[in-house]
């Protein structure tokens, strides 16, 4: 049965990539996706994906690779045009690099320069204030954060440049699974920051032109 109905979007010829989430879709029905997506010749992005995903996508195009730390397959079908544009993906400690890598990946697959400075966190922000060069000469900043998710409003406070704050689960006592950096993304006293909801990314901010 054909059960993958793809949007006018999903099947035009275009150079952005073709993104969908592959966290709750039985492979079988990935491996269809992928094989309608590759009839234009779209370069594919799958996100929130298991080692199953990859090797069930490896059954029908040798294309595939497969980003473990990001939990992200790729089929590159066409060359990525490269912008000018830099995007800075700031960690504030090792255990939000999985949320980062999800960013960092996508970006990078959409076209965009992508640096990455991660375990520059407030508790230690001597790492942070050493690298402000990276921060400066960023277009736009995407700042993931667990605890009480403090980085973004630090780095919202050095550049004038859109800052993405992404609060995540990681922490411990009163972190309540991320619901303690939730908030406090919120309140954020920077114009500037835009948050998002715990580890999720906005893709189509991504695009930055």
């Amino acid at each position: 049965m054909d059960l993958q109905k793809l949007t006018i979007t999903e099947i035009s010829v275009t150079v952005t990539p073709k993104s969908y989430s592959a966290r709750i879709k039985p492979v079988d029905q990935i491996k269809s996706i992928v094989l309608k997506l590759m009839e234009r010749n779209n370069n594919i992005l799958a996100t929130r994906a298991g080692k199953e995903v990859y090797e069930g996508i490896l059954e029908v195009t040798s294309d595939a690779v497969y980003y473990e730390a990001a939990r992200i397959v790729v089929v590159k079908r066409r060359d990525i045009v490269v912008t000018d544009k830099i995007i800075a993906v700031v960690t504030a400690g090792t255990s939000d690099i999985p949320v980062a890598e999800e960013a960092a990946i996508t970006a990078e697959t959409l076209g965009n320069r992508v640096d990455r400075l991660y375990d520059v966190g407030v508790a230690g922000i001597h790492r942070l204030l050493t690298n402000t060069d990276h921060l400066m000469r960023a277009n736009v900043l995407i700042v993931v954060a667990g605890m009480e998710g403090a980085l973004a409003s630090v780095v919202g406070g050095l550049v004038d440049k859109p800052v993405i704050a992404v609060p995540t689960s990681v922490g411990y006592g009163a972190n309540f699974g991320g619901l303690s950096a939730l908030p406090c993304s919120t309140a954020m006293p920077v114009p500037a920051v835009m948050e998002m909801m715990i580890k999720k990314i906005l893709i189509t901010l991504l695009m930055e032109k």
